[in-house]
């Protein structure tokens, strides 16, 4: 039986990837062909890694499950880490201690910046404007690609951070005139406790809450998240369940169920995919992805092509080709898709915003510079279409 190019560099990265981790069974397992499923090899429980006490940054956590002998489920995520006392959950900042899950990360962000939200990206959320950004170490992926791994794939104890609770975030970002507070960078899903309070102080503020998420989260508490966020970016990393864990850890069906209550719950919403050559620049999958999207959340939803540099464990393969990226955006449009732009190429037309029923330019933009707006109250300034999104008054 013939293996294409695809198979090929999924197999060859796996591998690589299985002699870096070590150990005779992980060798023994990339033989016999289990590695197409990154969390046999690092989405595991840290057994006795946790902390014996809980400390200054440790709160208990919101949605887990006490079973028998002091273990819990941790159940913020599909993958519902079962810790005995002294465990860490895959994304190493949930522990058990002594029976009670705690989140080990609330009050002490390893990086904080103020960023354009044009940056996370939303183009179609108050542009212009910056967001306070903050995240801690900790990701409940593993995905070979991670552009952040020196904080995602690190236990909190491992990377320098501030001592920021959520009164002192919202003062910081008053301060610095930012309109919102992206949760970001690494997985929020993982500091949930530290985001819905922040975000919900935030609120009675006035500043919005942006979710930018893997969309890796159980239908509880993203609902309760949904009362506090304004808007999210999700990645959508792959439309292939084998390609979510080979390259990711995870699985796509729970981040479909996540874009389809973002939606239902009205918060705005925009999704972002990552074209990696080898592994998600297939245009069949790219039709049926499209295809789901309109079924599913409409021909509006702003869909985000960004290209890979190589990074972490992909730092052989090649950057995906321009000329990829700006055929993605032309066959999404061509599926239906209003509103799809390209990323990480420069400047480029395929950042703007074109009026989906007249074709006339809305919003320019050069980098993180909005030189033309011409959005008014929320419609095209030329024939009044309404353009969905959050935009300046």
């Amino acid at each position: 039986m013939g293996i294409d190019r695809r198979d090929f560099i999924k197999g060859s990265v796996a591998l690589a990837s299985a002699i870096a981790v070590g150990g005779g069974g992980v060798w023994l397992a990339a033989r016999r062909g289990l590695l197409s499923r990154s969390s046999d090899i690092t989405g595991h429980v840290f057994r006795g890694q946790g902390p014996d006490s809980p400390g200054e940054f440790a709160r208990e956590g919101m949605f887990y499950e006490k079973m028998g002998g002091k273990s819990a489920v941790c159940s913020h995520c599909p993958h519902r880490c079962r810790l005995a006392p002294g465990d860490l959950g895959i994304c190493r900042n949930r522990a058990n201690i002594n029976g009670v899950v705690y989140s080990l990360v609330y009050g002490n962000p390893c990086s904080v910046n103020l960023d354009p939200v044009e940056k996370k990206p939303l183009f179609h959320f108050l542009p212009a404007t910056t967001a306070f950004s903050i995240a801690t170490a900790g990701c409940n992926f593993r995905c070979l690609n991670c552009q952040n791994w020196e904080i995602s794939q690190r236990r909190p104890d491992e990377v320098r951070h501030r001592r920021l609770f959520p009164e002192e975030v919202v003062r910081e970002a008053q301060k610095a005139g930012a309109a919102s507070i992206a949760y970001t960078y690494s997985e929020p899903v993982t500091f949930f406790e530290y985001m819905f309070d922040t975000a919900s102080l935030a609120r009675n503020h006035g500043l919005r809450g942006l979710l930018i998420s893997n969309g890796y989260i159980n239908p509880e508490p993203l609902l309760a998240l949904c009362r506090v966020m304004d808007a999210a970016n999700i990645n959508l990393k792959a439309f292939d369940e084998t390609t979510y864990r080979s390259l990711d850890g995870g699985g796509l069906a729970p981040v479909l169920e996540a874009l389809k209550i973002l939606h239902s719950e009205g918060v705005h919403l925009e999704v972002t995919h990552l074209v990696i050559p080898g592994y998600t620049d297939g245009v069949d999958e790219l039709k049926r992805m499209c295809a789901w999207l309109l079924a599913n959340l409409g021909p509006d939803v702003p869909l985000h092509f960004l290209r890979f540099f190589p990074r972490y464990r992909l730092d052989r393969l090649e950057p995906t080709p321009v000329r990829v990226i700006e055929e993605f955006r032309r066959i999404a449009m061509e599926e239906g898709i209003h509103y799809a732009y390209t990323g990480n190429i420069g400047i480029s037309t395929g950042a703007n915003t074109w009026c989906h029923n007249c074709g006339k330019l809305l919003v320019e933009r050069k980098g993180y510079l909005i030189p033309v707006m011409e959005i008014r109250k929320g419609r095209c300034r030329y024939c009044g279409t309404r353009i969905p999104g959050v935009w300046p008054s």
